[in-house]
């Protein structure tokens, strides 16, 4: 058992979000999924901002901004950002004003990724939204407006990017405790669980839940969408660490899967697997992937069972993180491909 409790928190999702086979996708395929079984966590599921993975971080950070008597949040993400949708969403959900430092991140300047999509809706929550250029080092500009804030009396928390603290790790180590429950309710023993790889926080709490809980941490499997391999692999690493100390467990030095073939030409950047992956989920199963990161991740995995990564009869779960106002953004990709 996973015990969080000395750890603040406020509500944020319906947990445990569901877990379904991926049986139309399976259909589809047929003998072309070599006897694999796909199935589908839906994190993309929640009663708050559209749903997705950042919630369940989010319930710790905002836990501890509440405890420490905030007012105000502050976070920081690309253009598209839907840890910064969620942010915003969630804390107009709680009370707090909330600002968004974001960086143009993506070579794109049209109308659908500028005004669309997740845009849309960091000022329909009611956020206050600072653009910067991509280069920009957004933390050190939060951090900045968090001392303006403070001098005039406000008292302020400053989230990173994704929501992937320590603290906010959190709720991944939690998501993996839920994994496990459902899957031996379900019967089932889950050879790989498979998510995509951002900022790193999803992944790195996935291997210290699993640690913790006594399971092997490589458990979880990632594809990096943001960093380079490397990178990624460093990054989560630390993040895992970090968070698994919160948790009195340590993590062996090769705790860390991740694939970096299905980034490509880099972050938020189309590629034909995603499109293909996007699709599929949507014609097969009317799911909805989104384009920068659960795309690629689901690409990845497609490519993974059909290269024979798995054997027959095995069972993977994707962990699907939510994002779905990104395709609104990518609207021209799609109507071109």
């Amino acid at each position: 058992m996973l015990d969080l409790s000395r750890f603040p928190r406020v509500a944020l999702i319906d947990a445990p979000t569901p877990i379904q086979p991926l049986d139309g996708l399976s259909r589809h395929f047929g003998d072309a999924l070599n006897g694999v079984r796909l199935f589908v966590k839906r994190d993309d599921l929640g009663p708050v901002g559209g749903g997705g993975n950042k919630l369940r971080k989010l319930e710790f950070l905002l836990g501890q901004a509440r405890a420490d008597g905030a007012d105000t949040v502050i976070t920081v993400g690309a253009l598209q950002s839907n840890h910064a949708r969620l942010t915003a969403a969630a804390a107009a959900r709680c009370g707090f004003r909330c600002e968004l430092f974001l960086t143009r991140s993506v070579p794109r300047d049209d109308a659908d990724y500028t005004g669309n999509g997740n845009r849309l809706l960091h000022a329909l929550f009611g956020a206050r939204v600072h653009l910067l250029p991509g280069d920009a080092d957004s933390l050190a500009a939060a951090k900045a407006r968090a001392g303006e804030l403070e001098s005039e009396g406000r008292r302020v928390a400053v989230f990173p990017s994704g929501g992937s603290s320590p603290l906010g790790c959190l709720g991944y180590a939690a998501c993996a405790a839920e994994i496990l429950d459902q899957s031996a309710a379900m019967g089932l023993d889950f050879a790989q669980v498979v998510t995509a790889n951002g900022s790193s926080g999803t992944h790195a709490g996935l291997v210290a839940g699993f640690a913790a809980l006594g399971h092997d941490p490589r458990l979880a499997k990632s594809y990096t969408v943001l960093a380079p391999l490397e990178d990624a692999r460093r990054i989560t690493f630390e993040k895992a660490e970090a968070t698994a100390d919160l948790l009195g467990v340590s993590i062996p030095e090769d705790a860390i899967v991740i694939d970096g073939d299905h980034r490509r030409d880099g972050y938020g950047i189309p590629t034909e697997g995603m499109l293909e992956a996007v699709r599929l989920m949507a014609t097969t199963e009317g799911l909805l992937l989104d384009p920068v990161y659960s795309g690629k991740a689901f690409a990845g995995l497609l490519a993974d069972v059909r290269a024979g990564a798995y054997r027959p009869g095995d069972a993977v779960l994707f962990l699907m993180t939510g994002g779905v106002p990104g395709l609104f953004a990518y609207r021209g990709v799609f109507a071109s491909a």
